[in-house]
């Protein structure tokens, strides 16, 4: 170099300062200022410059883009890669991309022993991480990319909690497998364990089974939890549409990723956040979807959560009276025939936002990230003929929803049963009470039980879990040994979104808490009606007071740790097992620091 000739390093920042002014982005109320702006942020520039940042870049809007990658299931293992391709989005849109990861835990491997204690409770530490590290680092806007079932709604609750702008991607369905000339998912499974303990299954099907079920990456295929709450982001406007809809293998997910990225900066530009979009018509909307598509009941927590994000009352049962009358439109697994990969091949969600739409069931005037309304973003969809994944309005599968609410003497707080694909949606029978998940499918799996027991697996709810399990394991090993029409099965848990047959979860108040369900003996006669909306024990008032009298609280041996940590701050499932007072007790919003 010779004298004088400026260095490489000054020329560059002598271009920047040039650019900079061409793209110039007036920070002084967005959260970046408190990091970058000023003589006194030198100290914190110069850790910007020594990760190769430029000066234009450290001048423009900080974009957090967090994702749940891992290499714990083939939920996340692709989000990573889409990551990528969210932060060229983000750059094109003249931001600076800063990426970082938080926790998951995978249903389907955390299912049917103590780690599915995790679970629920992973969804508010991936919220409470992803706004630790945004306030933290004090970006101005977040891109959040999920796959697996707690961490999409503990993202979109993060957006609604910080209320930066924000776009919300999923990171895509698996593809199916095939065994026998038959789609198959995870779930067959799950059910196929059932069918080998019942002597129905060798054991060289189920080891064949269980190499083909899950061929890709990418989250559970059917209707379950994860494509649910996919569903719920598009409808609820937080997500582009048509973003959810590709596997998570296919390259087409990398166009939305940088689609994404550049709809954040344009959310930027315009001051749109995420409050302004999910309002109680977009939580209306979300719910009339999850119904139509006979989706997870897991939704009647994730929605009042969200909801509680907000500021929004908008508890289970209000949930449920709203997907009770939404008519079931999409045949999907685990009630119906089809996985996403075929709603996908027939025109993705926006075909069913069209036809919940052209029925008048929707809010179209609800305003989404594209900076339009619902209706205006799917104003082009044609509803695809010669297919029978998603139908009309008019020829709806039935015309009410998958899932509805139950209240009772056994259930004062409320309840919920999947209904989706089920014939008869009336049982009574008797109790065989559990005190613990594990009890109860060592029970199945013995066939300890008979045609008529109603099976009761309870001090499983979020407080006396700790962790709300879900109950998969034990439901799917009842399918497969052909009793699912036999028995009936409440919880004050959860069931996974690829649960079927007549089960009854999120029974509250809970057990821990000395509800009703605590109070259940072996024998008692229980009614459970879906039509009705009806779950009661036969049991008299003075019967009850004498076994309330009776009752104490039951320990766990959770008496330290995370989980200790959760079971203090942990609320009813029925306001959606929050742990934190919510928007409704805020005196400052971050997006405003």
């Amino acid at each position: 170099m010779h004298e004088g000739e400026p260095s490489m390093a000054t020329g560059s920042r002598q271009l920047s300062r040039e650019r900079q002014t061409m793209t110039a982005w007036d920070k002084s109320r967005m959260p970046s200022r408190h990091v970058t702006v000023g003589p006194e942020r030198a100290p914190h520039r110069s850790y910007y410059y020594a990760m190769g940042m430029t000066e234009e870049e450290i001048a423009q809007p900080l974009v957090g883009v967090a994702t749940c990658w891992n290499e714990a299931a083939p939920c996340n293992i692709a989000l990573s890669r889409q990551a990528q391709s969210v932060k060229k989005g983000v750059i094109e849109g003249l931001g600076s991309p800063r990426e970082f990861t938080t926790i998951t835990v995978t249903d389907g491997i955390a299912m049917g022993h103590q780690g599915m204690k995790s679970s629920l409770a992973s969804r508010d530490a991936i919220a409470d991480t992803v706004e630790l590290t945004m306030r933290g680092h004090c970006y101005d806007a977040l891109v959040g990319l999920a796959g697996c079932d707690k961490s999409l709604p503990g993202m979109m609750m993060a957006m609604l909690r910080l209320n930066v702008p924000s776009v919300f991607m999923y990171g895509g369905s698996i593809l199916p497998g095939t065994f026998k000339g038959h789609d198959v998912t995870v779930v067959d499974v799950f059910e196929a364990v059932g069918q080998h303990a019942a002597g129905k299954m060798s054991d060289e099907d189920l080891h064949e089974l269980e190499c083909v079920a899950c061929p890709s990456a990418g989250a559970c295929g059917g209707q379950f939890t994860a494509n649910t709450m996919a569903t719920v982001s598009e409808a609820i406007g937080l997500a582009l549409p048509n973003s959810a809809g590709a596997p998570a293998p296919y390259e087409d997910r990398d166009r939305w990723a940088v689609a994404s990225g550049k709809a954040v900066m344009e959310l930027l530009k315009k001051n749109i956040r995420p409050r302004d979009i999910v309002t109680l018509k977009s939580l209306e909307n979300a719910a009339i979807i999850v119904g139509a598509t006979g989706g997870s009941t897991n939704a009647a927590l994730h929605l009042p959560a969200m909801a509680h994000e907000a500021g929004i009352k908008f508890t289970l049962q209000d949930v449920a009276d709203i997907m009770r009358r939404s008519p079931y439109i999409a045949d999907l697994k685990p009630g119906g025939k089809y996985v996403a990969f075929d709603v996908f091949k027939v025109g993705g969600i926006p075909v069913i936002v069209r036809a919940l739409l052209d029925a008048g069931l929707l809010h179209g005037d609800c305003l989404t990230v594209t900076g339009k309304s619902l209706a205006e973003n799917h104003r082009d969809v044609i509803f695809p003929k010669d297919q029978d994944v998603i139908r009309p309005v008019s020829d709806a599968i039935t015309a009410t929803g998958g899932v509805v609410g139950l209240k009772g003497n056994l259930a004062p707080d409320g309840a919920i049963v999947k209904v989706a694909g089920m014939v008869e949606q009336r049982f009574e029978g008797t109790a065989l009470c559990f005190d613990c998940e594990e009890d109860a499918f060592a029970a199945v799996d013995a066939r300890a039980y008979k045609a008529g027991d109603v099976i009761i697996i309870r001090y499983e709810g979020p407080k006396g879990g700790p962790g709300m399990r879900e109950m998969l394991s034990t439901t799917a090993a009842i399918y497969g040994q052909g009793m699912g029409g036999e028995v009936a099965l409440i919880t004050d848990g959860r069931f996974s979104g690829a649960t079927r047959g007549f089960c009854v979860g999120h029974v509250g108040p809970e057990a821990a808490v000395g509800g009703p369900i605590a109070l259940l003996k072996d024998g008692d006669k229980i009614v459970i009606d879906a039509v009705a909306g009806t779950i009661d024990m036969l049991v008299s008032d003075e019967e009850m007071a004498a076994r309330r009298a009776a009752w104490t609280p039951r320990k766990t041996d959770y008496n330290s740790g995370a989980l200790w940590k959760y079971a203090q701050l942990v609320g009813p499932a029925f306001q959606g097992a929050v742990t934190h007072p919510g928007a409704e007790a805020e005196t400052h919003v971050y997006a405003d620091i």
